[in-house]
């Protein structure tokens, strides 16, 4: 996993092919893995920064999106966490966490951060130092809680 490729870019970045990627795995993992049929393309991705994990062939095989204060929530959010699913179970679900929060922290230093989680990833955050705001609600069928973890 060492030969990972990371990279950060906005969304006036990024090319027609790594837009697609990004869609792709997303719909893939949320909208069909899931069968969660919901609009992923939201209107967020535009001002957001996208973190690509791109095997050494160039596949896409984990992703985040990092939303500005006030966007989601009042703090910086990290959301649309997925790592495809041969990766999983390696770790890279919780690097991806931690690149996500390093680069909050580094753009945002002063400001804490927020996630909307799938409940069933509550202890997953919670041991990367988020806490538990409020009662589990329904998003799209599937039980979301909301989280932050403190500068």
């Amino acid at each position: 996993m060492n030969t990972l490729g990371w990279q950060w870019k906005s969304f006036a970045e990024l090319s027609g092919a790594e837009v697609y990627s990004m869609l792709a795995l997303r719909a893939s993992i949320f909208v069909v893995e899931q069968a969660c049929p919901y609009p992923d393309a939201d209107g967020l991705d535009f001002d957001a920064r996208h973190l690509f994990v791109h095997t050494p062939d160039e596949k896409l095989c984990a992703y985040l999106r990092l939303l500005t204060p006030g966007v989601r929530f009042a703090t910086p959010s990290i959301g649309r966490v997925v790592v495809s699913p041969e990766y999983r179970g390696t770790g890279l679900g919780r690097r991806l966490m931690q690149a996500g929060m390093q680069e909050c922290r580094r753009l945002w230093p002063a400001t804490g951060m927020s996630v909307g989680a799938q409940a069933h990833l509550e202890p997953f955050y919670q041991s990367l130092g988020f806490r538990t705001l409020g009662a589990p609600y329904d998003e799209d069928g599937i039980p979301h809680i909301d989280m932050c973890c403190a500068a």
